[in-house]
């Protein structure tokens, strides 16, 4: 790194003559390796996926086959943003398959965040500079490993339309404002923070290189002009869309459902979203050489910056430290800023622009060697969740057509090791908690907690089956089946759990190598066992109530 910060004036000989920086192979190679994770592992450990693949197989036509045409409907008034993935589901789905459609949109949420913030740095700064290749680095962050499809989308959409708009800023007002008009429109569409982290990129851009601007009245005035204008022209879409719509989303007719990071510790954790993957001290390792390229560039006095972008950095980070963690019945809204500020962050700086050729080897390598061992560290957790997968899938096969299939799983003591650290990821999150909903399209069967939430998702569930099911579900312990005071503290968000004996014939239980902290691998009485592949149980339900009495298991205590 003393190499790489070295002045570019040194003396030297003709060995050390300016070299010309190029990214291409490596941002090739790094497509490609994402496309390979992709194509080799069809569930990797992303918390949302399996539950938005089985509702594009849904779209995609499988709502056409029996049970499913009297237990979902689709109403595209029940949303008018959140839908982008839908929407290709519906028209594409048919036509590809919804495999490829969803392993597509899960290889564009990873690639597209990235090759935008690349785009837009080549706009602002020309080259190819090695720096472009850091930024691949965060195509791995928590909203990503979360599997926010639409909102990853979003991000890279938003970044390659910011690219169009910087080359047509100064031109004619009217096609410009047309132009995020229609823009607007698409992002909308796609996820609405999405929209909102354009409208910061834009007004960055209009502020342009240098913030003297500010110290000129008649500057600041047009300036305040072309933000107003920008501004307008990107609220109309979802203002219109807003005015029409039939349905928000909402917390359960709780108000806001506001919750927050309350406290300095989890401002940090929060921050850290930005990187993180499965173990978070991995991530902080491989990322700390890029941290240490920009502090020695900045000592070095080789550091460009645009200090539009840097304003825009500035107002995301500050959203990332006040924003709440849910509202609205949308959780982990605080993790979408830190992800928009380090995109943001990249694309604003050039450190190392002008170097030697040999220091730029240096350069080059360390980059590489940090972008890649993040790409690494994922496929090997991808690796490790094959195993858990395939035992899904296994016990899945004796799921018979129209079944009701309730999802539980075995709540670890702690957050998994080194062996099981695809398990888990952030916040000690699991990773598998929606591998259940694939009995939808592997089994045709039904489970309570496919993603159907009014104001994000236009899939809708019929009665009867409506009053066995969530919007949006976690994965509860197998400790509420014996455990009264942990079935009375459920009961309130996860109603399926009510007489949960008549209203089900399988019992999934996922995690299940793992010794549940409340009842370890008890289960009740007149449940039988008809799969075992390890990670996951097959239980069949037994309809008539046991004769003898509830035994509570002493691991109850604990969760009182």
């Amino acid at each position: 790194m003393n190499r790489i910060a070295a002045p570019v004036h040194a003396v030297a000989g003709p060995e050390d003559l300016i070299a010309r920086q190029d990214s291409t192979i490596a941002i090739a190679v790094f497509i490609a390796l994402a496309a390979a994770l992709v194509v080799l592992f069809q569930f990797p450990p992303i918390l949302d996926y399996a539950n938005h693949y089985a509702r594009i197989w849904l779209l995609s036509g499988g709502i056409g086959e029996q049970p499913f045409p009297e237990i979902y409907a689709i109403d595209w008034n029940r949303t008018f943003t959140n839908v982008g993935i839908d929407l290709l589901a519906v028209w594409l789905g048919p036509l590809v398959g919804a495999d490829r459609l969803a392993r597509a949109l899960l290889f564009l949420a990873i690639v597209l965040p990235p090759l935008g913030a690349i785009g837009l740095h080549r706009s602002l700064f020309g080259g190819r500079h090695y720096w472009q290749i850091a930024m691949l680095s965060f195509a791995w962050c928590a909203t990503m490993i979360g599997g926010f499809i639409n909102f990853q989308i979003g991000l890279g959409m938003a970044l390659f339309l910011a690219c169009i708009d910087l080359r047509l800023q100064g031109g004619n007002p009217v096609w410009i404002f047309a132009w995020r008009l229609a823009a607007a429109v698409l992002l909308t569409v796609m996820h609405i923070f999405s929209l909102g982290f354009y409208i910061a990129i834009v007004c960055g851009l209009e502020i342009s290189w240098r913030i003297d601007i500010l110290r000129s009245r008649v500057g600041s005035a047009r300036l305040t002009g072309r933000l107003a204008s920008a501004i307008s022209a990107c609220a109309l879409p979802p203002l219109a869309l807003y005015l029409r719509t039939a349905a928000l989303p909402d917390a359960g007719g709780s108000g806001l459902g506001l919750a927050w990071n309350d406290g300095v510790i989890l401002i940090l954790i929060n921050l850290v979203s930005a990187i993180t993957t499965y173990v978070p001290l991995v991530d902080v390792v491989l990322i700390l050489p890029l941290i240490l390229i920009c502090t020695r560039a900045a000592r070095a006095g080789d550091m460009q910056v645009h200090a539009g972008l840097a304003v825009t950095a500035c107002g995301l980070l500050l959203l990332s430290c006040i924003s709440p963690r849910h509202a609205l019945g949308t959780g982990w809204i605080s993790w979408r800023f830190p992800i928009m500020t380090a995109l943001v962050a990249m694309a604003m700086v050039c450190p190392f622009a002008n170097l030697r050729r040999r220091h730029a080897l240096s350069l080059a390598l360390i980059i590489n060697l940090a972008v890649f061992g993040r790409a690494g560290w994922v496929g090997w957790n991808w690796w490790l969740a094959e195993k858990d997968v395939a035992a899904v899938e296994t016990v899945l096969r004796k799921v018979p057509a129209g079944a009701a299939v309730l999802p539980l799983g075995h709540e670890p003591e702690t957050a998994s090791s080194l062996a099981h650290s695809s398990r888990h990821f952030a916040w000690g999150l699991d990773t598998f908690r929606h591998l259940p909903t694939l009995a939808v399209p592997f089994s045709n069967a039904f489970v309570p907690t496919l993603f159907t939430a009014k104001g994000k998702q236009p899939l809708s569930i019929l009665p009867p089956w409506s009053e066995i099911a969530v919007p949006e579900g976690n994965l509860v312990s197998i400790g509420v089946l014996s455990c009264p005071a942990m079935m009375r503290e459920y009961e309130g968000f996860t109603p399926y759990l009510s007489d949960w004996r008549r209203r089900f014939n399988f019992i999934l239980v996922a995690n299940a190598d793992i010794p549940d902290r409340y009842v370890g691998s008890s289960m009740p009485a007149g449940l039988t066992l008809i799969g075992d592949a390890g990670f996951a149980k097959l239980y069949a339900i037994d309809k008539v109530m046991p004769a003898e009495p509830l035994s509570i298991p002493a691991g109850c205590a604990r969760a009182s």
